[in-house]
């Protein structure tokens, strides 16, 4: 699996897209989660800018990986 050929099985965090993930935001915030503690928000190509955008915009994001990189700590 890549970020070109996405898994079926995860959809896309953006408010009401149903289209397959193909990007992983990990996040945290620091005023309720510890330094090592990452949420995952998932992606499709058109909503990966936007929400790195968001997260970004509060200090959250930390990185985007593609979802073949996410594992079981992930969520």
């Amino acid at each position: 699996m890549t970020a070109e050929t996405p898994h079926d099985d995860v959809v896309c965090s953006a408010r009401g897209c149903r289209t397959a993930a193909a990007w992983g935001l990990r996040w945290n915030n620091p005023k309720l989660h510890t330094a090592a503690r990452r949420k995952v928000w998932l992606a499709c190509d058109a909503h990966r800018e936007h929400l790195e955008q968001f997260l970004g915009a509060r200090g959250f994001h930390r990185e985007t990986v593609p979802v073949s990189a996410l594992g079981p700590a992930d969520g």
